[in-house]
């Protein structure tokens, strides 16, 4: 009688014939980098007694489809309910909502950077591998919006109150577009809103938005329809930005002349009058020595 392969699966061990099952939430999976990111941007992770709690997201019920994936991702008990109510904005807004209670499941998105209660400026992008543009594309179809402007010109802008998120988008960015942003907090809100307009938007929705990624099916569609945009003869092509650096003040301040400083430092002379402007009246702190 023949021995029996030891590395053949054990007799009527189903698990062992079948396809290796992904495991939840790793963050190296596009779709689950993805509903990371959408969640940590939208989703609300709440305590209960005891062991208690709940994560939910609640979006416009015209994105249902998405929280059904999340639904058939996550390998624990969830629900996707409906709700008409009102709103600030809508005397009835249609809303769909995502549920997951189960502890193990809240214990693992929480440990990932979902923290429990008020979270918008405390999360930061995941501290393990993941897949980049498929956690940015979730954080932006949470928080942010890509279409046209009302005069026709492609956008792409992203909004958060974590420096965290806003910091780590910017550096993404430059990396596939060459575009330098600043993460800065605006006066109004106290939040970061960070914006790309024209070949550098199309180029990012390219790379977030690409084909058969998971995406809200709105925004896939308006990230495709801004490629088709074309610069229109004569519309003026604004070079980066080139920054201010603490040796360009340094020499700024030596020379106190702008004519002088936009020859040695190859700039306008109106950049150099009013960089010298704000150095001088304290809008601008001075370069160390």
């Amino acid at each position: 009688m023949a021995e029996q392969d030891p590395s053949a699966p054990a007799l009527f061990d189903i698990s062992a014939l079948a396809p290796h099952a992904p495991t939840f939430m790793d963050l190296e999976d596009p779709r689950y980098a993805y509903m990371f990111g959408f969640l940590q941007a939208d989703g609300h992770l709440a305590r209960g007694a005891g062991q208690k709690g709940k994560l939910t997201v609640e979006i416009n019920a015209r994105d249902i489809h998405i929280l059904q994936e999340f639904q058939r991702l996550t390998p624990y008990y969830s629900s996707v309910t409906e709700r008409v109510r009102t709103t600030n904005f809508a005397e009835e807004h249609h809303s769909a909502t995502w549920a997951l209670c189960a502890l193990e499941a809240r214990t693992i998105v929480n440990e990932l950077g979902i923290p429990y209660g008020k979270k918008s400026r405390t999360i930061r992008p995941p501290r393990v591998a993941f897949s980049r543009p498929d956690y940015l594309r979730g954080i932006i179809d949470a928080d942010g919006s890509l279409g046209w402007t009302a005069e026709g010109i492609p956008f792409l802008s992203f909004t958060s109150a974590s420096t965290a998120v806003a910091a780590y988008l910017c550096h993404y960015t430059k990396k596939v577009t060459g575009a330098e942003r600043i993460a800065r907090r605006n006066t109004r809100d106290q939040v970061y809103v960070i914006t790309y307009w024209k070949e550098q938007a199309q180029q990012l929705a390219e790379h977030l938005y690409y084909p058969g990624c998971l995406s809200l099916d709105h925004k896939k569609a308006n990230a495709a329809s801004i490629q088709a945009w074309v610069r229109p003869a004569g519309m003026r092509f604004a070079p980066p930005r080139r920054r201010w650096t603490a040796a360009d003040d340094r020499e700024l301040l030596r020379l106190d002349d702008p004519a002088a400083a936009a020859i040695a430092l190859d700039r306008t002379e109106q950049s150099c009058c009013m960089r010298l402007w704000r150095l001088r009246t304290g809008q601008t702190p001075m370069p160390a020595q």
